[in-house]
């Protein structure tokens, strides 16, 4: 884990450095169809997976309950972030 955290971490240093480089602006347009076909590889690789679909009846609820609940927890801190450091106006 600390590993992945480590190579995170350090793209987002290397990125910052060499933010100005016109080929690092093209990239972004990438990042959204790599994560489209990470999420479908990952698709496929449990609906392969025998073991999954046949206890999905076990699990399934407790899926839903863990992405309900992170939806949900999303929502609040964007929410809070928003109105701590991007509302503007007030009575200030």
């Amino acid at each position: 884990m600390f590993t992945i955290i480590s190579i995170m971490f350090m793209g987002i240093g290397i990125g910052y450095l060499l933010r100005d480089l016109r080929f690092l602006q093209k990239v972004e347009k990438s990042i959204s169809l790599t994560i489209f076909l990470l999420l479908f590889v990952l698709g496929l690789s449990i609906g392969s997976n025998s073991l999954i679909i046949n206890n999905i009846g076990k699990f399934g609820w407790q899926a839903i309950v863990l992405a309900t609940l992170s939806i949900l927890g999303s929502l609040l801190a964007s929410f809070l972030v928003f109105h701590l450091f991007f509302k503007k106006g007030g009575n200030e």
